[in-house]
């Protein structure tokens, strides 16, 4: 497992933006041109190299403000960058991005997108809530417009345990095998830690989270799973603070340890 302090970023040679250059300017949102991308959160769904199409983590995403400030996730590590309009183009400048190794996530699919955005001018065509940006050389990006998630009735995949403003990707064997949903009629949260079943009394209340006594199956795994699930078992004992960023869930407790997880597409 890899440890990230959030505040650490690195630079990442994404192509510099040219703010000067004739026909270029900040992104804006005129309607049925590239500028109409500007102030929403686009899901990554696939990257396409070569011919190739490969799916995206559930948590790669790409957001571009009208002032031209970028912030995004390549699949495991954020970044954040500008953006500038040239016509129908988009050209991304240079990166700064968390410098984390995601077990669950292929290293080799970041270093694809980050040059693929890179490679800019990207030709940027919209239709029906999708968003497809092209490279010169045919490789494409294609994403769509993401709706914030809702605390109830969603799936939250866990993807790092948190420490003290730091965090901790999951084993690869607990990879995708954590999650959880809160279910409002019932007042309940159920899910998977890993590896056995979880359900308990969930109140929430000014972004606060009190849990119950969990009721849990008694499966033995090995390894690491037992490991995460005692981490998220811990979750039970105190009262937890919550807070949603989009599509991102982060659970914290009294002592500033919690979980990060993100919405299921």
């Amino acid at each position: 497992m890899q440890r990230l302090t959030l505040s650490a970023l690195i630079l990442l040679p994404l192509v510099a933006a040219c703010g000067g250059e004739s026909g270029s300017s900040s992104v804006g949102s005129k309607p049925g041109s590239a500028a109409s991308v500007a102030g929403v959160r686009w899901s990554v769904d696939s990257l396409t190299l070569d011919g190739k199409s490969e799916q995206a983590p559930d948590s790669a995403y790409v957001k571009i403000t009208k002032g031209g400030e970028v912030d995004g996730n390549f699949g495991c590590n954020g970044f954040g960058t500008t953006a500038t309009v040239e016509d129908d183009s988009i050209r991304f400048g240079n990166a700064r991005s968390t410098d984390m190794a995601c077990d669950d996530v292929p290293m080799s699919f970041e270093e694809s997108l980050r040059r693929t955005l890179g490679d800019g001018p990207l030709k940027a065509e919209t239709s029906d809530g999708k968003l497809t940006l092209t490279s010169d050389s045919g490789d494409k990006v294609v994403l769509s417009e993401e709706a914030p998630a809702q605390l109830y009735g969603t799936t939250w995949k866990v993807t790092s345990l948190v420490k003290d403003g730091t965090a901790r990707s999951l084993p690869s064997d607990s990879a995708d095998k954590a999650w959880f949903t809160f279910d409002k009629k019932e007042g309940r949260l159920s899910g998977i830690l890993g590896c056995n079943r979880v359900s308990a009394d969930a109140t929430v209340r000014d972004g606060q989270l009190t849990l119950g006594t969990p009721g849990t199956t008694r499966r033995m795994c090995d390894g690491s799973l037992m490991d995460t699930e005692r981490t998220l078992l811990e979750l039970f004992k105190s009262e937890v603070s919550y807070e949603i960023d989009h599509r991102t869930i982060t659970l914290t407790s009294e002592n500033g340890e919690g979980i990060s997880a993100v919405a299921s597409k």
